[in-house]
């Protein structure tokens, strides 16, 4: 019998905000079974930010390619709330979004389904900025739930979702913005924006967490595939109460347990979802995979004690020479697990993730893992443990193996795309970043250089020539497709503006110095 699946996608959670990756101020203790009955993943890196984690997840290409996929744009299922488009309407121009794929391109879950197993997704929306029911079925879901837009992602209390391709009303939500609050730092108008449920009747994780349960029991005879592609912990920080595992940590104000309880109501699922698979018996026919999109951000910004953009005396973090880090930038919880940067940079505080996997066939449960995964690689695993073959043109390589406790093939080097361009990381711990803007390398050595402060490049040149050659090549011949958002067509007329346009296509040799 093939072992169900259940993916759980956390969205913009830093490893540090996990007791099992070190947090100190509160427990996560469902996902820390997880690790504890199974193996946790010190090197595992996402994208730098949320939309093409999901496209690499799915596709199992990475995210410096020079098109394989298109964004689409978000905000326009508002359009529906504000009687300005049709439901239908909004389906034709999202599905006539140019989309680059190969005619015989295989996706996550189409997979999943020639191996014979049901596909259910339940959550954000899994590509892009907007999607259709249409696009669902091209990356094969047999069942979907949840929203359609990223934008109104943003939001927990949404006025309808989608089953199926059904709109489905929420009664008692009735804001066409989903009850989005504001996302600036804490104030007292802000708290009590916060607080004011009016409209705000029914909290959006909680209508996953009934789906994702009835799911599991329509389908427990199995094989399944699930995907939850949770919005939590994503701000503007939006939750109905604080968490009883937070309420009386002592040290921390009141707007950080808001935070700190979207973490807890997502582990809280995981939770359910552990009791319900032990329940109908099928949890160790069941590997579940716990993963984050990227880096964390910081929501929970409040003026002179927190801030992600500069530090605690006002200067600014360029992630070039000043990063970011918890210290610098106030935050309590070090939810970027010590390393520099977050969400959005090619530093390891934007790219490195939580990634845990629990599975009866672990060959030694309770283990930490040091072999280098990129997100990319959850295709061929999966492919590999469903006895299907997954397509030579992919990116990633199958970790199925590090957890029975044998030898894997291991990449030489996983490359990622930032909002300064790209970066690339050997698993020795060489890292070589590329700052488009300013056209320079820099080059890192992890194990002694955790912040990413020494910048080696004039010492190590042959290193250095390496490397960016290996991520030049992983970019196309090109280092602008290392910019995270490079799949939206815009992004390249405005870079071939000005004196860009002479230098749209640079060479390792050039930038050396």
């Amino acid at each position: 019998m093939k072992p169900n699946i259940i993916y759980i996608y956390a969205d913009d959670l830093g490893r540090g905000m996990l007791s099992c990756y070190g947090q100190k101020l509160f427990k996560t203790p469902n996902i820390d079974r997880l690790a504890a009955e199974g193996m946790r993943f010190e090197h595992a890196h996402g994208c730098a930010v949320c939309a093409p984690a999901r496209a690499s997840l799915l596709t199992g290409y990475h995210d410096c390619h020079a098109g394989a996929w298109s964004y689409t744009t978000g905000g326009v299922y508002k359009n529906i709330s504000r009687g300005q488009m049709t439901y239908d309407e909004v389906r034709e121009l999202v599905n006539n979004t140019s989309f680059n794929e190969r005619a015989d391109e295989e996706f996550l879950a189409t997979l999943a389904r020639k191996a014979g197993y049901v596909t259910g997704q339940v959550g954000k929306l899994e590509w892009g900025f907007s999607t259709t029911p249409e696009r669902l079925a091209r990356h094969g879901w047999d069942y979907h739930y949840g929203y359609y837009d990223h934008v109104r992602c943003h939001g927990f209390y949404p006025p309808f979702l989608f089953e199926d391709g059904r709109r489905v009303d929420i009664a008692g939500n009735t804001d066409i913005d989903c009850g989005r609050t504001p996302n600036s730092s804490e104030c007292p108008e802000n708290l009590a924006k916060r607080r004011d449920l009016t409209g705000k009747a029914v909290y959006s994780q909680d209508l996953f967490n009934e789906k994702i349960d009835a799911f599991i029991r329509n389908n427990a005879d199995g094989p399944f595939f699930l995907y939850h592609p949770s919005q939590l912990p994503h701000g503007p920080i939006s939750v109905p109460e604080i968490h009883p595992g937070v309420r009386d940590v002592e040290g921390i104000t009141e707007y950080e347990k808001e935070y700190a309880s979207m973490v807890l109501r997502l582990d809280d699922t995981v939770g359910m979802i552990l009791n319900t698979l032990e329940e109908l018996g099928i949890l160790d026919s069941t590997m579940i995979i716990f993963a984050a999109d990227n880096g964390h951000e910081v929501y929970y910004k409040e003026e002179g004690r927190c801030h992600h953009r500069w530090d605690l005396a006002g200067r600014e973090f360029d992630n070039i020479t000043y990063h970011y880090t918890s210290l610098r930038g106030g935050d309590v919880f070090n939810g970027n697990d010590g390393f520099s940067g977050k969400k959005l940079a090619s530093l390891e505080g934007g790219t490195r993730i939580p990634f845990i996997v629990r599975w009866s066939a672990i060959a030694e449960k309770g283990t930490v893992s040091e072999h280098l995964l990129a997100n990319y690689d959850t295709m061929p695993s999966l492919a590999e443990l469903m006895g299907v073959e997954c397509p030579s043109w992919k990116d990633g390589l199958s970790f199925l193996p590090v957890l029975r406790g044998k030898p894997a093939r291991e990449h030489d080097s996983v490359v990622f795309a930032g909002r300064l361009g790209p970066a690339l990381v050997t698993p020795d711990g060489w890292k070589v970043r590329f700052i488009n803007s300013k056209r320079l390398f820099q080059l890192f050595y992890l194990p002694d250089d955790r912040q990413e402060e020494n910048n080696l490049a004039g010492q190590h040149p042959g290193k250095l020539r390496e490397l960016a050659t290996k991520m030049l090549k992983a970019c196309d011949g090109n280092f602008y497709h290392g910019f995270w958002d490079n799949h939206k067509a815009v992004r390249l007329d405005e870079y071939l503006k000005g004196d860009a346009a002479d230098d749209a296509f640079p060479t390792v040799e050039r930038y050396q110095e």
